[in-house]
């Protein structure tokens, strides 16, 4: 299955819908009056091009958008920030061996609207392609971690870049123009730490992508929410933003340590490390702000194999997590969190044996996510014994 991906505003859509060819449907990023307000997926074989595209953009369209058309049609101005001041910032981002897709994440950095001060962290580098590829961008500055591992490179990033607040981006993405500016507006509040935005899938060109992408991708709904120890629990962190598109206060370093080098990409516990650091600060009393409005582009991985290791990752490092908060940190509630999982997992690896149906996907999601589970403690007592001799 591929889908094309559209960016459409529903005040000035286009009178229909190109099928490009091979393409199976449309999956539509919906805006109000500027704002990601929604989504839709119009599939190309039952799309009219003779009827109104908006009205059938409206019928394929999720409850997002019409709880936004809703509140602009009854006059109700959305709540959003206005802060008093910008408080000085950058934006970061940490790369491995992956020239291509950094050329497009730069590109898109220095086409948003005002100009931030951007640094490239090198982690690890096996070759010179990355410091040949920065070259050619002269506004950017370019360091070198040694040490592998993605919170390495961010600890770096928080000692090399400039302002108050560091905004950070993955290598695969691609901020929209206003990506930037939003993000900052929401820290004009001193207990928001942190503030995290909405990401949409960049390309869906393969049954993996699309797959992710159903599963939820980074998605984190269309509403700002300001998330504490109340609105969620502090091990459910992840659901404030995803490490693809978030930003920092650097004073919360100061509140709550550094980046977990035992966690993330490039260790033995393979992620976990921006839901470890927001768990934290949601712990500590600090806030987490959502905002949609920051909205950057994410190419998902390409193929089922990179799917599968990405699902066993995300277990691999929630268990990390649960091994840190309940022997380094004497958390109790970590028991708690381990007996939830297992009482809503042990009954899907039950449900994926007796399955009669195809999910569409060349491996079982319960059985990588057990193996993951499995495999997430030892890996952070791994990757913390990695770390120390870095």
């Amino acid at each position: 299955m591929k889908l094309s991906v559209l960016d459409l505003s529903f005040d000035a859509l286009p009178e229909h819908l190109d099928r490009p060819e091979g393409y199976d449907g449309a999956f539509v990023l919906l805006r109000l009056d500027g704002r990601p307000c929604g989504q839709a997926i119009i599939w190309y074989d039952q799309y009219d091009p003779e009827a109104p595209l908006a009205r059938q953009l409206a019928r394929a369209a999720n409850s997002s958008f019409w709880e936004c058309w809703t509140t602009r049609q009854i006059g109700m101005t959305p709540a959003e920030p206005a802060p008093s001041q910008i408080p000085s910032a950058s934006v970061a981002v940490c790369t491995r061996e992956r020239p291509d897709d950094l050329k497009r994440c730069l590109d898109g950095l220095l086409a948003m609207t005002g100009q931030p001060s951007i640094l490239v962290v090198d982690n690890a580098p096996k070759t010179d392609a990355t410091r040949q590829l920065v070259a050619q961008y002269p506004s950017v500055r370019y360091v070198v971690e040694p040490k592998p591992g993605l919170d390495h490179a961010r600890n770096t990033a928080l000692d090399q870049a400039e302002g108050e607040i560091i905004a950070f981006t993955d290598d695969d993405a691609v901020p929209d123009p206003d990506w930037f500016s939003c993000l900052l507006r929401n820290f004009d509040d001193p207990l928001v730490m942190a503030a995290a935005g909405l990401t949409m899938a960049l390309e869906l060109e393969s049954d993996a992508q699309v797959a992710f992408q159903r599963l939820g991708g980074f998605g984190r709904g269309f509403q700002r929410v300001i998330y504490d120890a109340v609105v969620v629990d502090p091990f459910d962190s992840w659901k404030a933003g995803a490490g693809v598109n978030f930003a920092v206060r650097r004073a919360a370093t100061d509140a709550v340590g550094r980046f977990d080098p035992a966690l993330g990409a490039g260790t033995a516990a393979h992620a976990g490390d921006e839901t470890d650091f927001f768990r934290r600060l949601l712990a500590a009393g600090y806030k987490i702000a959502y905002d949609p409005q920051a909205l950057n582009w994410h190419r998902h991985r390409r193929s089922m194999e990179e799917l599968e290791q990405q699902i066993y990752a995300y277990e691999c490092g929630s268990f990390a997590i649960l091994t840190k908060a309940l022997l380094f940190e004497r958390n109790p509630r970590a028991v708690m969190r381990l007996v939830r999982w297992l009482r809503q997992q042990i009954p899907a690896l039950v449900r994926e044996r007796r399955r009669a149906a195809d999910n569409g996907l060349p491996f079982s999601i319960p059985v990588a996510q057990a193996r993951g589970a499995s495999a997430g403690p030892a890996g952070y007592f791994r990757a913390r014994r990695q770390a120390r001799q870095a």
